[in-house]
């Protein structure tokens, strides 16, 4: 039986798949794992190293922190600006992080 750490951990890895709207599929060919291993983390049937959990969240654009314990500071509010961010395209994209460093500046 794989501990509460990694099926808690996988909950949060799916759940961060999903936000992002990328496929198991895909998830499995950023970070080199299969889709079967990756299905076996998000429910948890099977734990991981930490080389996996590093590119994991690296494709999921988080700190391990937040997938081994599900708290840093920054996440969630990162959570939600990519989700508006992956609405654009690339030059979008820059333009509203364009806005948000001259908000930055004048506050």
């Amino acid at each position: 039986m794989v501990s509460t750490v990694y099926s808690d951990a996988g909950a949060r890895i799916h759940q961060l798949r999903v936000t992002k709207g990328y496929t198991r599929d895909f998830l499995a060919s950023k970070t080199n794992l299969s889709a079967k291993f990756l299905y076996e983390i998000e429910t948890g049937k099977k734990g991981f190293t930490a080389e996996v959990l590093y590119r994991i969240s690296n494709a999921l654009e988080v700190k391990c922190d937040y997938i081994l314990v599900g708290k840093s500071g920054e996440e969630p509010c990162n959570l939600y600006i990519n989700k508006i961010l992956n609405k654009y395209d690339d030059y979008k994209k820059q333009n509203v992080l364009r806005i948000l460093e001259l908000i930055n500046e004048i506050s």
